[in-house]
């Protein structure tokens, strides 16, 4: 907790407030600027005098409900009310999600990731968008129709999608995508969503359920993987994940490492193109 620059940012947010901006009459001249202390105590539903111990950088750690009451009142946004948490020493809430809704932006990036595969996904794992390479990389298993585009669900139900990994490296993904799925339901918070999909998966894999257990938790930002594409062979990529200010779609990129020839094999891909191959890949 950062008491002085809690004290300082709420008294200027106050400040900048004026009386018709949240339904009060101005009432009788004002000597200083902005709403006075009580009357934003009034509007977040707490004491006076707590408030003014914020204000002074001398009261004890306000609680999530408190904060988000200030915020409220204060008519803070959302970068804001972010800021008040962080100061006050709380992980600020989640902001709203951006569902199966691609903005235009990414979607104008993904469109120019020609020679690349690259790829959206929710944090669910569900993917939402693929271009031409992700497509010929990955197959059909894993595509963006609504039945069978979850990573997650195929990973642990489908081995047709796991042939196209290293049998060593199973333990490994397997991990990472158990800690991942932990991540993003931390996140959600009692979504409907996120808890359906670890019902599911639960039933359906015992392996699941073991790692669940664990209860690891690690947001995937970046990996290096190995795909056995059944035409061009095993290649190994990088994978750079680029996050969304809600942190619930995440833009996907796959590039060759540095100083080796698989730049060549996506050189090799790029010419092969997307065909109905028997065995299929995911991330």
């Amino acid at each position: 907790m950062n008491r002085d620059d809690l004290a300082d940012f709420l008294r200027r947010s106050r400040e900048r407030l004026r009386p018709v901006d949240v339904g009060l009459s101005p009432g009788a001249r004002r000597r200083t600027p902005g709403l006075r202390r009580e009357e934003v105590a009034m509007l977040a539903g707490m004491s006076t005098d707590y408030y003014m111990r914020l204000e002074q950088a001398r009261s004890p750690q306000p609680s999530t409900q408190l904060l988000g009451s200030m915020a409220r009142a204060l008519r803070l946004n959302d970068d804001e009310r972010d800021h008040l948490y962080l100061l006050a020493g709380h992980r600020p809430p989640a902001g709203r999600q951006a569902g199966e809704h691609i903005r235009p932006g990414l979607q104008f990036l993904l469109d120019r990731l020609s020679d690349t595969p690259a790829q959206i996904l929710s944090d669910l794992g569900d993917v939402l968008a693929q271009n031409a390479l992700a497509e010929a990389l990955f197959g059909t298993v894993c595509t963006t129709r609504p039945k069978d585009r979850n990573i997650f669900w195929r990973w642990f139900t489908d081995p047709v999608l796991r042939a196209a990994y290293p049998v060593e490296e199973h333990e490994y993904y397997s991990r990472q995508h158990v800690a991942d799925l932990r991540a993003a339901v931390a996140r959600r918070v009692d979504d409907p969503a996120a808890t359906e999909l670890v019902s599911r998966l639960q039933a359906a894999s015992p392996e699941f359920s073991r790692l669940w257990e664990l209860h690891e938790v690690g947001m995937r930002r970046r990996s290096r993987l190995h795909v056995k594409h059944p035409t061009i062979g095993l290649l190994e990529l990088d994978c750079e994940i680029l996050l969304t200010p809600s942190e619930d779609q995440r833009l996907e990129v796959f590039t060759a490492p540095p100083g080796t020839s698989f730049g060549e094999y996506l050189d090799l891909l790029r010419v092969v193109g997307r065909e109905e191959f028997p065995v299929s890949a995911s991330t």
